[in-house]
């Protein structure tokens, strides 16, 4: 009898283990649908441009509620990067390492077939928004300066729309600083931007000082 309570009880515990991953789950990702995302195969070519320039590549497809006049037409792809040089190294040669890095990458999107690409905040340069100092300023460039041209190229061949968040210097309104995501249109034209409001502050770390 005994026994009989310790097992139900371990059954009990279980199952609200499982709810409670389940809601964690629901929380991080989404309901979708009630049902595990389901993953999808690259192409060969995007999986050798994975192996051949060493970065991890991964496919999800997210549930919803199927459109009764229209077919499934957007495949949103999201590029997470690492910096391609030391920090001491000079600034434009970082930069364009930066850029050659991601070269593989968005081809390997492109050839995924993806839609809308977004890019991480401030992708084109060391994530140094909380060092207070200012000599990393010098990576901010107009909203059609050298990175947004990197990624026209590759807007127009694709035919994809690509949200590029840079740091953004405003060269017509006294060189204001601000965090920007530029977004590139599938014909490789500039269709706007959207300029972060919101500067976090959280103990030591403080955006305001841009």
């Amino acid at each position: 009898m005994e026994l009989g309570k310790k097992m139900e009880a371990q059954k009990k515990s279980n199952v609200s283990k499982m709810v409670n991953l389940w809601e964690v789950s629901r929380l991080l990702l989404g309901l979708n649908c009630e049902t595990a995302l389901e993953t999808i195969v690259p192409p060969e070519s995007a999986k050798a441009l994975s192996s051949k320039h060493e970065f991890n590549l991964q496919a999800f497809k997210f549930s919803a509620d199927k459109e009764l006049l229209r077919e499934p037409r957007v495949r949103v792809g999201f590029i997470q990067n690492s910096i391609a040089l030391p920090t001491t190294a000079p600034f434009s040669d970082q930069k364009k390492a930066i850029f050659e890095k991601l070269r593989p990458i968005i081809d390997a999107t492109g050839a995924s077939g993806v839609n809308i690409l977004c890019l991480q905040e401030a992708w084109m340069m060391p994530f140094a928004f909380c060092t207070r100092e200012k000599r990393w300023c010098e990576f901010a460039e107009p909203v059609n300066g050298e990175s947004t041209q990197f990624l026209q190229e590759f807007a127009l061949k694709y035919n994809m729309v690509i949200i590029s968040s840079i740091l953004e210097r405003d060269i017509n309104h006294g060189e204001t600083l601000w965090n920007t995501a530029v977004i590139i249109g599938n014909h490789g034209n500039i269709i706007g931007k959207h300029r972060k409001n919101h500067i976090p502050r959280v103990g030591d770390f403080n955006e305001s000082t841009y």
